[in-house]
């Protein structure tokens, strides 16, 4: 789509807001670190054992200034925007801790700041001011919904609604959209109708079996107080891609909540939030495609694919600085790596880095630094070696969540079992390699899947005094160590 004037007013808006950014962090330097995942990847919980381990003393080992002893404090300090919620940090660390449940996903974007008191390398005094800004992944991928039509975004979301197994969800959808005529006049009913169906199906495609990932609009899986309005009513239709909404029919109803949806959802969030951050890590749950099966491997790689190029990426200047801010640093992380044994973290790092390879690719020359880890914020199990036969296999231990199954048994939300996931394999290229590179719950039974992950409690933790114990972590110190520990030398 060309390039609108409300496109030049949005440009103006954000280089203003770039220079008041600036002046502020000239005296006080900031870094303002986004953290998103998609669904179930535990962006909570990363920046609960993040804070918790700063303030209250972790084991970061690989986090240089941490390790070295040159941070004298770190304490949380009221956030400077009045107008976003406070991360609830406090009741984050009480449910892993006290009711050892992990805390509750991220529906809506959130803030905290953390104020680390350092000395530099040279003996110099030093304050860094981190801001971090938690917000749902499927935020980012309606960021571009922004370049495109109502047409367009049609005609992708209905080729991607044929594929399997998506096709399967959105039959209902489907039956109800072949009976729809976009140049008939609007109809509020149908139109409610079309909307409902098309949630469900987005819904359904989200749910863990199946464990799709690339499904904007992301407000429609998460509405909050913008649930029933116009600007979430709508739904793709059979239209042409270059085709002309006739005044007052249905089409042209869809067009303008969808043009609505853009102004009230999408914009103020590139805006006054995305646009405006320096660092990001992306929070990713291959585990669970693993248990789904190779459809659910693709969509998570297209969806990671679509989060880079929304990033504004490249080395920071002071020109970019002043007039439009640039992330110069990325991580992508695969979380939940304690649900391997540790033998096989460098394979899952092995397919988020095939995953996300091509857009990598793509922004090579940008001078922005790249990176991919596999990770545990809190570690939920320990590992040991079972005997099977005359064999003994890298197993690890933990509580499995109520109601999860494996081998036909169920399990209580209390016992401590032993279990052996499975082998990743060493080359991760052949599970990209078609729709039948591994068999998973999609397609089939927990008892015949290649791969079963189980989702597990947070560990019991003993207490040294009446400071709330120290975390468990998988690399949180390395993940650290990228986002920050240059700020800090």
């Amino acid at each position: 789509m060309a390039f609108s004037f409300q496109d030049m007013v949005e440009e103006a808006r954000l280089s203003a807001q770039a220079l008041i950014d600036y002046g502020e962090h000239f005296f006080n330097p900031t870094v303002r670190l986004g953290v998103t995942g998609l669904s179930r990847a535990g962006k909570t919980v990363f920046i609960t054992a993040l804070i918790h381990g700063l303030t209250r003393g972790g084991r970061f080992p690989v986090f240089d200034a941490y390790a070295s002893g040159r941070i004298a404090r770190a304490h949380l300090a009221p956030q400077p925007d009045d107008a976003v919620p406070r991360f609830a940090y406090e009741s984050h660390l009480r449910a892993l801790i006290e009711e050892r449940r992990w805390p509750n996903s991220t529906v809506d974007i959130s803030e905290l700041r953390l104020v680390i008191d350092y000395q530099r390398p040279n003996g110099a005094d030093r304050t860094l001011t981190l801001d971090i800004v938690d917000y749902p992944g499927e935020w980012l991928l309606d960021l571009p919904l922004l370049q495109k039509s109502f047409e367009q975004w049609s005609a992708e979301s209905l080729v991607l609604s044929r594929e399997a197994p998506r096709a399967h969800l959105a039959g209902e959808w489907h039956a109800h959209l072949a009976t729809l005529k976009p140049d008939a006049r609007e109809d509020e009913q149908a139109t409610l109708t079309a909307a409902k169906l098309f949630t469900d199906y987005l819904r359904a495609c989200r749910d863990e079996r199946f464990a799709m990932s690339l499904l904007p609009p992301g407000r429609f899986l998460m509405p909050g107080n913008l649930a029933g309005s116009p600007a979430l009513t709508f739904a793709p239709l059979e239209v042409p891609a270059g085709g002309q909404a006739p005044e007052g029919s249905l089409w042209a109803m869809m067009v303008r909540r969808f043009e609505a949806y853009k102004d009230v959802v999408v914009r103020p969030f590139f805006r006054d939030h995305f646009a405006r951050l320096d660092r990001q890590i992306v929070l990713a749950d291959a585990l669970s495609a693993f248990n789904s099966g190779p459809e659910a491997l693709h969509d998570l790689e297209a969806a990671l694919a679509g989060i880079l190029d929304c990033f504004n990426i490249g080395r920071s200047t002071i020109l970019s600085s002043l007039f439009r801010p640039r992330i110069d640093r990325i991580l992508f992380a695969a979380t939940k790596a304690d649900h391997l044994h540790h033998s096989s973290h460098d394979r899952l790092e092995a397919v988020l880095r095939r995953a996300v390879s091509g857009a990598v690719a793509r922004a090579e020359n940008t001078g922005a630094a790249i990176d991919v880890v596999a990770l545990a914020a809190v570690r939920a199990t320990r590992e040991a070696q079972v005997a099977r036969g005359r064999d003994k296999l890298p197993s690890i231990l933990g509580t499995p969540a109520a109601g999860e199954s494996a081998g036909g048994e169920f399990f209580d939300g209390n016992t401590e079992v032993a279990t052996f996931p499975g082998d990743l394999p060493l080359d991760p290229e052949p599970l990209f390699n078609g729709n039948a590179a591994f068999r998973g719950l999609a397609t089939e039974t927990a008892g015949t899947s290649d791969f079963r992950f189980l989702r597990f409690r947070p560990p019991t933790l003993d207490r040294e005094g009446s400071e709330p114990p120290t975390l468990p972590h998988i690399r949180l110190d390395r993940a650290l160590q990228f986002l920050i520990g240059d700020k800090l030398a």
